[in-house]
């Protein structure tokens, strides 16, 4: 058995992970010049988190650094071999100060296997990714079979997802401002997905969240793997939205009965970034383009 690793930006519950033993290191964010640590649901600090930002607070978000990963890839390996996957490399570069400390701290076991891979996931969908390796080290893979299932798989694990605020997405610079408060003004729910680079993409857009949810069960039912006979993880991830997450859960428990649903909260590290009121849903796909 090797010790399975991740970021807290997977948007799981650290009891999940727990549950799972799959171990994670913390990304923090900063409202108002105080750091605060992602507690992955164990307090109330997304509460917290989503309260500042309904009261106009403007988090930002930081890299591990090297330093901070050679830390903990130290502790992994005073426990035995292990397989760590980042966060998206096209979302962060957190992503190469891994493979920077890794290599370093190598050195210093040199009987332990250390191995980084680039999710090109993000939120729920890397959650979900990680969560399928689990699955695979439990079934007796060896670390090198999950390694390479992971390199040669996550280009299929699909984001699908919508928002209904702009302001957030203008704010790190995936739309303009000009852009931003026309579609904030006539209510455009822009239709994103993650692409085959681990970016964002804005592909098209569509007046109204009733519209959104129904172009997105469209583009689930174009992409999802084996159409309605799926029976994967078909996981939902929300910012601060959970009504509208109920809806769409409900609307895929019945046209996908054999997938496991669920859902989950959007974390304080990617909700910094695209703010309350974004709907994602994740599971297995074609493989992506870029």
């Amino acid at each position: 058995m090797f010790v399975l690793s991740c970021e807290s930006t997977v948007d799981l519950t650290l009891r999940h992970l727990q549950e799972r033993n799959i171990s994670a290191i913390a990304y923090t964010y900063i409202i108002d010049g105080k750091e605060y640590f992602d507690d992955m649901r164990e307090g109330d600090g997304l509460q917290q988190f989503y309260a500042q930002l309904v009261a106009g607070k403007q988090p930002s978000t930081s890299l591990i650094n090297v330093d901070r990963y050679a830390a903990y890839f130290r502790t992994l390996l005073q426990q035995g071999d292990a397989l760590h996957i980042t966060f998206s490399s096209g979302l962060s570069q957190s992503a190469s100060n891994a493979a920077v400390a890794a290599e370093l701290v190598q050195k210093e076991f040199p009987r332990r296997k250390l191995f980084v891979v680039d999710s090109l996931c993000a939120s729920v969908g890397y959650g979900l990714f990680v969560d399928t390796l689990a699955d695979l080290r439990d079934k007796g893979k060896s670390i090198e079979d999950v390694r390479r299932f992971a390199s040669d798989n996550r280009n299929r694990l699909v984001h699908q997802f919508y928002s209904t605020t702009l302001t957030y997405f203008r704010r790190s610079g995936r739309v303009s401002g000009p852009a931003a408060l026309i579609g904030n003004l006539l209510k455009l729910c822009p239709i994103m997905q993650i692409d085959g680079a681990g970016k964002i993409v804005a592909y098209t857009k569509v007046m109204s969240e009733t519209k959104a949810i129904d172009k997105t069960l469209a583009e689930i039912s174009r992409k999802i793997e084996n159409g309605t006979d799926y029976d994967g993880k078909l996981w939902v991830g929300h910012s601060d939205y959970i009504s509208s997450a109920d809806k769409v859960a409900q609307r895929l428990k019945e046209l996908y009965s054999k997938a496991d649903v669920r859902i989950f909260d959007i974390g304080p590290v990617i909700a910094s970034h695209c703010g309350p009121g974004t709907l994602a849903v994740f599971f297995w796909g074609d493989k992506l383009p870029g």
